[in-house]
């Protein structure tokens, strides 16, 4: 005799295991949103930063992407009660939180490392500010936009600039008795704080931001491969010839 019918218990499984898969898709539309935001921001300051830190952010949206795949065999699995399917459901969503696990680990992995690889970057790069247009754009932003003025100290340009002068973005606008605008490092206005101590801080909380959410969400995903699991011993018991 063929018993096809679920318990009351399984099909409570069953219907959770659905509405776990929406929540699921959502994940994987936060992950693509996330990745795709932090490597553009990433991608404006390549300058500074190592390959390193693209990994992560695309590793998360492939995760995304990969994510609506998989979703597909949960709610087919389960509305169908398809044993198959909900195992290779299961098999997947593993490999998934592996994968988002490595990825948070990452990303606080890049945080430990940023201080180092920011620093060299930033040095070899002052000495291209006046040979490279987006080297000189990028710095200038840089050091409009975090208020500040070389990699450690605005004394760092004194290597490339004569006469004590700085890039005119080291400094808050003023106007010298001549008219002229000028940025000296004997003038108060100068940014006192180094570059890569404010860049630093800003890329830290976007990899702190990546490996929150990357591991975030792979721990929730072990609510769905027990949902899985369950539902796939169900399944098959519901089918055993007695």
């Amino acid at each position: 005799m063929v018993v096809g019918v679920l318990s009351a218990g399984s099909r409570c499984v069953k219907y959770l295991m659905f509405i776990f898969n929406l929540l699921f898709v959502i994940s994987g539309i936060l992950l693509i949103s996330l990745g795709s935001t932090i490597l553009a921001v990433y991608h404006e300051y390549h300058y500074f930063l190592d390959t390193k830190f693209f990994s992560v952010p695309s590793l998360l949206i492939a995760i995304g992407v990969i994510i609506f795949l998989i979703a597909f065999f949960g709610c087919c699995g389960a509305v169908r009660e398809n044993y198959c399917m909900v195992v290779t459901f299961a098999t997947l969503l593993i490999l998934v939180f592996i994968l988002e696990l490595s990825g948070g680990i990452s990303g606080y992995v890049l945080r430990s490392q940023a201080k180092e690889i920011v620093t060299e970057k930033m040095n070899s790069s002052m000495a291209e500010y006046k040979k490279n247009t987006e080297i000189t754009i990028l710095w200038d932003q840089v050091q409009k936009t975090f208020v500040c003025c070389g990699t450690n100290e605005a004394k760092d340009w004194q290597l490339y600039f004569d006469n004590d002068t700085l890039p005119m973005s080291c400094c808050d606008q003023q106007v010298g008795a001549a008219g002229t605008v000028t940025c000296k490092l004997s003038e108060p206005n100068v940014h006192e704080i180094g570059c890569a101590h404010a860049f630093l801080d800003f890329v830290k909380l976007h990899a702190l931001q990546l490996g929150g959410v990357g591991l975030g969400v792979a721990f929730v995903q072990l609510t769905g491969i027990w949902f899985a699991i369950s539902l796939a011993k169900s399944i098959r018991s519901s089918y055993e010839t007695v």
